[in-house]
């Protein structure tokens, strides 16, 4: 098994890939069609986005698999192909990484709330347990549990990674600013408590992913290093804040106006820097441009 952990031991900073959602409505994703079934019924063009990454520079790639826990299909009534839709997404992404690079199998949250109750904590364990299965199966290298915003839930997942499989656990948080200047999640959780909780779940590497750009996730990566100067982190940042007009969401930041904020990312402490929403393969070919050189220095 390849290890991500191994591979940033030697102070490499590595380039993980862009938006996949946004992606693939570009491609003629329709709003409300569930995107893991074109792991199926479009599996070219799924396949097409996963290369466009790795030939753009990406040292690691995700899977079409965020919302493909059970209980989200549920949505879609294709909750009894879980398995199937995780092991598809998994074996599209690894096609196209080969052996050289990782696959990072995808994993969102639920969408249950588990300090409500309203779900036991059995069926949403199950359905992470089924999602690690189907990614492992299909070739993951390491599991990203991403986008989470609840300690409970973030920890049932990771515990599901490692009882399930022998893969490596990536875990990111999503946080916004409040108006008094701290960083939290939608449910309240700073990113000090999240580096605790993750690290005594056992997560390998931790992280931020989506809800804000680079400037915003310079000061995460700051507030991480305070407690914890040895985890590898990992930054999945958006293209800018979201911009909503004539009913069309638009994402502000080029690829070179990102790239300016890479050097104070790094000095912060970041081990693995990659996108989320609104960021393309032109913007992870910019960043693989300018860390090919600093990494040679």
């Amino acid at each position: 098994m390849k290890s991500i952990v191994k591979a940033l031991q030697d102070g490499k900073i590595l380039i993980s890939d862009g938006a996949w959602g946004t992606y693939l409505h570009k491609l003629g994703l329709g709003i409300g069609e569930c995107p893991e079934i074109w792991n199926i019924t479009h599996r070219s063009e799924v396949l097409s986005i996963a290369r466009s990454y790795i030939e753009a520079g990406s040292d690691m790639i995700l899977t079409n698999s965020f919302g493909a826990h059970p209980i989200r299909l549920e949505h879609y009534g294709l909750q009894d192909r879980a398995f199937e839709l995780n092991e598809a997404a998994a074996a599209i992404s690894r096609e196209a990484a080969g052996e050289n690079h990782f696959v990072l199998g995808s994993i969102g949250p639920s969408s249950a709330i588990v300090m409500m109750g309203e779900i036991p904590e059995e069926k949403i364990f199950d359905g992470f347990r089924i999602q690690v299965e189907g990614l492992a199966h299909g070739g993951a290298d390491a599991v990203c549990i991403e986008t989470m915003s609840e300690i409970e839930e973030a920890v049932l997942a990771i515990r599901a990674a490692k009882e399930f499989s022998d893969l490596e656990v990536v875990a990111t948080f999503t946080f916004q600013k409040t108006v008094h200047g701290y960083y939290r999640t939608m449910m309240g959780v700073s990113p000090e408590e999240m580096v605790n909780a993750l690290k005594s779940a056992g997560a390998d590497i931790i992280g931020a992913n989506c809800g804000m750009g680079f400037e915003q996730m310079i000061d995460i990566v700051k507030v991480i290093r305070s407690v914890d100067s040895d985890t590898p982190v990992l930054i999945h940042a958006n293209a800018g804040l979201p911009i909503v007009k004539n009913g069309e969401t638009t994402f502000p930041e080029t690829p070179e106006m990102m790239c300016s904020r890479i050097g104070e990312l790094i000095n912060a402490g970041v081990n693995i820097v990659g996108g989320c929403c609104g960021t393309t393969p032109d913007h992870i070919r910019a960043f693989a441009q300018l860390l090919k050189t600093k990494n040679s220095n």
